[in-house]
């Protein structure tokens, strides 16, 4: 088995330490936890939609060169806000696919940030 050690002290410890590289070079904000890393940035302009892309591309270079590699499969696209374009992203060669909430430390959020269901 491999991976992070689940209810532990030093497996938050060791994924901070291991992880440090990850911001280098980041233009978007990156939010990283015990067990997950999340990317957003604010996407209303051609140079905001623009950042992201590369961000992706840095973030996946970094794995290659760690001998890592992202759970393709638990990635998610959460588009905020009514007048979003949706635009399509892609980690590597595979694309992200989009998901209408997403669980946000507890808090499932969605992508009209809509709370009456809470």
């Amino acid at each position: 088995m491999t991976g992070i050690p689940h209810r532990s002290v030093l497996g938050p410890v060791l994924f901070s330490i291991f992880f440090r590289g990850t911001d280098s070079g980041i233009e978007c904000i990156l939010r990283k936890f015990a067990d997950k890393s999340k990317l957003s940035s604010e996407v209303d302009t051609l140079e905001g939609r623009n950042i992201i892309p590369g961000d992706l591309d840095r973030l996946e270079r970094w794995a290659h060169v760690n001998v890592m590699q992202f759970n393709k499969a638990k990635c998610n696209l959460l588009h905020l806000s009514r007048g979003n374009t949706k635009h399509r992203y892609s980690l590597g060669n595979e694309g992200i696919k989009s998901t209408p909430d997403e669980k946000d430390l507890g808090v499932l959020v969605d992508e009209k940030l809509n709370k009456s269901w809470q």
